[in-house]
């Protein structure tokens, strides 16, 4: 640690990664970490959540999302409530911290609340939001869109390999999609979400806390090039019509031009070639088609206009001058920017500041379920170091003492938000 702490919650920190490591331990076999959305791991998972949500006093139930939501009442009738999670399901082979560590420290910060005498006025709620990965119904964050009304008659069509529909796979998991539609968004004084950090900022400024200043937009772009298919060995270069060559040259731009973006320091920005296929994909066929999805991440929506406008038209201008035609040039999804709440930044702030914690303010390059919290009431989020930047595999891995940290931050931040005018 960076610094003594001069006033301790009560944060049992053993409990705490106990926990983490009992929760994780529900796991496919053969495959750790594994907490796939809809699998009778993910139900027994939530099955655990439930009791320990019960032993801390709080009472639970299921949204129409399929949200699972426990709830601890405060004393003034009808104030908002503070709400506070993250998710428990995992990507294949995924970690032991994300997401879950989200729900256990802000269980762990409500239980020192009340070890400690605290009376809430507010009451104050937990959610382990529904499918916040990305689904075998081609969603992510399906239980978050759908308590803030953005979970659509579309989307719940959508189905997975074996023909389910979203619709029923939210049935058979207990919610009530049927009902959707008609949810009225919660009121919520504020949402606070802790999450590994996902990278080595923290890690490397050897940083106790990150104070997150917003979720990245997300943009997925999608280009098309057709050439000709011809034989590798009889086809004269001059006379070739070679779709990778193109893909190729705008692979190089896309990184250059990121680079060149992120550098203005304008706020986070990143662009990546994420897919890149060539067809007919074999080694004696000169390509004749090539297919690439880009996915661009900014904290910026000016930005992303800017990159996608240049990446149209240099994609375009590559083309002709390879003698492929562009097929395709789309926008495959766009996910708007999501700044974190200003008071509720300030609020973690003065919390670390008041525990003795080092902090920094930096964006979130991923998404998470408080970019459509934020679309309801504040909403901000809370990065503790994760080694080595690992996230989404099975070497993903935080201290007990980092998840204490965030958790002690956590009760100090509720305190002082429960605490306000109501």
């Amino acid at each position: 640690m960076s610094t003594t702490i001069s006033t301790k919650p009560p944060i049992d920190q053993q409990r705490l990664w106990d926990e983490h490591m009992a929760l994780a331990a529900i796991t496919d076999p053969g495959k750790p970490w594994t907490r796939r959305s809809f699998s009778p791991r993910f139900l027994e998972g939530r099955d655990w959540l439930r009791q320990k949500f019960i032993e801390a006093g709080m009472t639970v139930r299921l949204d129409a999302g399929a949200n699972l939501i426990a709830r601890l009442e405060g004393s003034v009738t009808g104030a908002p409530a503070i709400m506070l999670g993250s998710h428990s399901d995992t990507v294949p082979s995924g970690g032991r911290f994300d997401g879950i560590s989200g729900i256990l420290t802000a269980l762990e910060a409500v239980r020192a609340l009340q070890a400690s005498g605290y009376a809430f006025r507010h009451p104050v709620e937990i959610v382990d939001f529904l499918a916040e990965e990305p689904s075998e119904y081609g969603l992510s964050c399906v239980g978050s869109r759908a308590m803030v009304g953005e979970l659509d008659a579309r989307m719940l069509g959508y189905t997975n390999a074996q023909g389910e529909t979203l619709h029923d796979a939210i049935a058979r998991v207990g919610g009530d999609p049927a009902a959707i539609a008609t949810m009225t968004p919660p009121k919520i004084a504020g949402y606070f979400e802790l999450h590994i950090e996902q990278g080595v900022v923290l890690e490397s400024g050897k940083l106790d806390l990150g104070i997150v200043t917003g979720i990245a937009s997300i943009t997925r772009v999608e280009i098309v090039l057709t050439g000709a298919a011809d034989h590798a060995g009889s086809t004269r270069m001059e006379y070739r019509r070679d779709a990778s060559l193109p893909a190729a040259e705008l692979l190089l731009l896309v990184d250059r031009q990121a680079r060149i973006f992120a550098a203005r320091n304008e706020g986070h920005f990143v662009a990546t070639t994420g897919i890149l296929e060539l067809s007919p994909n074999a080694s004696n066929v000169v390509p004749g088609g090539a297919r690439m999805i880009l996915d661009i991440r900014a904290e910026k929506s000016a930005l992303v206009e800017e990159f996608v406008g240049l990446l149209d038209r240099e994609s375009a201008d590559i083309a002709k001058r390879a003698k492929v035609k562009r097929e395709r040039f789309a926008i495959l999804s766009q996910n708007p920017p999501a700044p974190c709440d200003a008071h509720l930044r300030d609020l973690l702030t003065r919390s670390a500041d008041k525990l003795g914690y080092s902090t920094t303010t930096l964006a979130s390059g991923a998404g998470h379920d408080a970019a459509f919290l934020s679309h309801i009431g504040p909403s901000a989020m809370l990065f503790i170091p994760s080694k080595d930047g690992k996230s989404h595999c099975p070497e993903e891995w935080s201290t007990s003492e980092q998840l204490a940290v965030g958790a002690a931050t956590l009760y100090e931040a509720v305190r002082l938000l429960d605490g306000q005018n109501l």
